[in-house]
């Protein structure tokens, strides 16, 4: 029979091999490269596939139950070309919202993951893969994000991260390995991480408003970024800078998928910043007094002002505009001229704004300059990597496309073991390392560590413990109690800090051990004697030696650790 399974297979066959002689060579080359022969399973999958989605494109969207992801995913199914899948931790809540904004619900699916989980994240990407059949995935877009800026200490994900970065950026790095190589079958793949000018230092709102983005050497990701270590750079925590490290990690994270992956998978990999959406349910975790004014500041004063409505338009042309097909982009909008506010931007809502603000339209979209940061690609290899360690994420080999010549194939085989016997023979010198391969270090100055010691002492012990305690009872009067939901919701108890001493004394090298002795006393002294006598402070040089001793203590006590 024509309708016979066996038949439905030798027809695809057929039509594959006519699509792969239509191909230019390099195209072609990648279309065989992941091709293999359809069987009688494979042609029922696809037919139920085609049944459920037709000639839908399938896009998933994380976070589509509040925010910019809920809008996003109206716009999509609005066009009728898309079957929306949303990643979202409360289905209930994801329920009632596409009830009140008449999602169209057989066009849309919702599925549950939370952020907050590794293995919920791998959960859902087991649940897409039977829900999808063998229709491959055309969009992903990762957008769910949270922001605690008024936290004082870190929450903890289920997984003993922090939660800021495991939602924002590690859930979503992990997310993208799952898919990206289903995402390579399709017509035209796009993955869109949202970005942020908080991340992005060369502006004034991200390099003029403290804290600023900075990863630093990321010696907190390479200590295991678990509890108590809560920031990629390794020092104190800070909520809001939390926040804009996540969005330096995916700008980052889009342009090293894109060098990486692009040519061997023609995904198409791109970052946005759609506006300040100064409304959003993001800043639900702010005091009362910031929600109800800070929209006001962003439309009148800065004119950074966007409603959800029209970033989710922003977010929905990334992702549906044949113009953002192009790889390593970092997308942007002009939005209205930057004159003329007052009273006209005061009758328009604050229309009239500027970079990133309102307005503009469709056509007002750029490909935005990114910061030192953001294309710093060593720093940027070194996050892939470390990130890649604490996710458990597997990516595919870089495989670029090479001709299937076998001429080119005899040679390699033949040549390999030879290659192999020289690199040997190469490999028995190695300057710069002692016999058993560990690298010689040159270790800190003492000029070095005096001026840590006295920085301990003098600003953060006796500065610290004056100004610094009147300056946060004042902090607590003026801004008043943090709301119940930005404390709690924290999956683990935070350890003690000597636990992230030891942890990180496990990853550190020789020139990160600093010891105290006699020599950092001696340059301590002469380097502050005049400051101490200035200072004038009871009990000052009393304090110093103490730190000096419990710097002797430690150092010892590190010496044991070690042996």
């Amino acid at each position: 029979s024509g309708c016979s399974p066996q038949s439905r297979a030798i027809t695809m066959l057929r039509s594959t091999v006519l699509s792969v002689l239509a191909l230019s060579g390099a195209d072609a080359f990648k279309f065989m490269q992941n091709f293999k022969a359809p069987t009688i399973g494979d042609a029922v999958k696809a037919k139920a596939a085609k049944e459920k989605f037709g000639e839908k494109k399938l896009a998933v969207v994380t976070g589509t139950s509040s925010g910019l992801g809920r809008k996003t995913a109206l716009a999509l199914l609005r066009t009728n070309e898309y079957h929306v899948v949303g990643a979202v931790r409360d289905l209930d809540k994801m329920e009632a919202v596409a009830e009140i904004d008449g999602f169209d619900m057989e066009n849309f699916t919702p599925m549950h993951c939370e952020l907050n989980s590794f293995e919920s994240v791998r959960n859902f990407c087991s649940e897409l893969e039977e829900f999808k059949l063998t229709k491959p995935i055309d969009r992903l877009i990762c957008n769910a994000g949270v922001y605690q800026p008024s936290l004082p200490y870190a929450k903890w994900s289920v997984d003993g991260h922090e939660q800021t970065m495991q939602i924002n950026y590690l859930s979503h790095f992990l997310m993208v390995s799952c898919l990206m190589e289903d995402m390579s079958m399709a017509k035209d793949p796009r993955v869109i991480l949202v970005g942020s000018v908080t991340g992005n230092d060369n502006t004034v709102g991200g390099g003029g408003v403290y804290p600023i983005a900075d990863l630093k050497q990321l010696e907190g990701l390479k200590a295991g970024f678990s509890n108590p270590i809560a920031m990629f750079d390794g020092y104190g925590f800070i909520g809001a800078k939390a926040y804009k490290d996540s969005k330096l990690c995916l700008m980052m994270l889009s342009n090293m998928l894109h060098a990486k992956y692009h040519k061997q998978t023609g995904i198409a990999f791109s970052s946005i910043y759609p506006g300040c959406i100064a409304e959003s349910p993001l800043f639900r975790e702010k005091r009362p007094w910031f929600r109800k004014y800070f929209p006001v500041f962003m439309k009148f004063i800065t004119g950074g002002f966007v409603g959800e409505e029209e970033a989710g338009q922003r977010l929905f042309q990334v992702a549906h505009d044949p113009r953002c097909s192009k790889s390593g982009v970092y997308w942007s909008w002009n939005g209205g001229p930057r004159e003329g506010r007052g009273a006209e931007a005061l009758e328009k809502g604050g229309q009239i704004s500027g970079g990133g603000g309102a307005g503009g339209g469709w056509d007002s979209i750029y490909e935005n300059d990114q910061s030192d940061k953001v294309l710093d690609v060593e720093l940027s290899a070194a996050l892939f990597r470390h990130s890649t360690e604490i996710t458990g994420a597997q990516w595919p080999k870089e495989n670029q496309v090479v001709s299937p010549c076998p001429t080119l194939k005899v040679v390699g085989a033949v040549s390999k073991a030879m290659i192999a016997r020289e690199e040997l023979k190469r490999m028995k010198e190695h300057p710069g390392f002692d016999e058993d391969g560990n690298p010689i270090v040159k270790k800190v100055s003492t000029k070095q560590k005096a001026a840590l010691v006295a920085d301990k002492v003098i600003v953060r012990g006796i500065l610290g413990n004056t100004v610094g305690r009147v300056g946060s009872f004042a902090k607590r009067r003026l801004l008043g109690k943090l709301p119940e939901n930005a404390i709690q919701g924290s999956f683990q108890e935070e350890k003690p800090k000597e636990d992230a001493a030891l942890l990180a004394a496990q990853f550190a090298v020789e020139d990160e051990i600093m010891e105290a002795d006699e020599l950092i006393k001696l340059a301590v002294e002469d380097s502050f004697n005049a400051e101490l006598e200035a200072m004038n402070y009871d009990g000052v040089e009393s304090a110093l030696s103490d730190a000096l001793q419990a710097e002797a203590e430690v150092s010892d006590a590190k010496k044991e650790v070690t042996l």
